[in-house]
């Protein structure tokens, strides 16, 4: 991440991949085991709808894939640790992460 890490939580948005480099789909239970991994690390995700991304690489080769946002409330060594993670598990060249918010907050009440 940023060479003077800051280890206050914030919310991050992660970009995975619903296919793979070869075509095929990413099955569910597949994502599964990837949101069990990330739980283990910050003990929670929240995974949002499909989105569809477009880019072009730097070798001008244009890419559309869906993708799925998914929001996670992380240090930025808890994220290091999910983006090298993810990388691996879904073996992808590049991995798109992004800070949603600077400041995350959670309140419980009591029943």
């Amino acid at each position: 991440m940023n060479a003077g890490k800051d280890n206050r939580t914030r919310l991050f948005e992660i970009l995975v991949p619903t296919v793979r480099n070869d075509g095929r789909p990413i099955r569910t239970r597949f994502h599964k085991v990837w949101d069990e991994k990330v739980k283990a690390i910050t003990r929670g995700l929240t995974v949002m709808p499909v989105a569809r991304g477009q880019w072009v690489s730097p070798e001008d080769e244009e890419f559309t894939e869906r993708m799925i946002p998914v929001r996670i409330m992380a240090t930025d060594d808890e994220m290091d640790k999910i983006v090298n993670m993810s990388a691996k598990y879904y073996e992808q060249l590049a991995i798109m992460f992004y800070v949603i918010s600077e400041e995350v907050q959670i309140r419980a009440f009591d029943n």
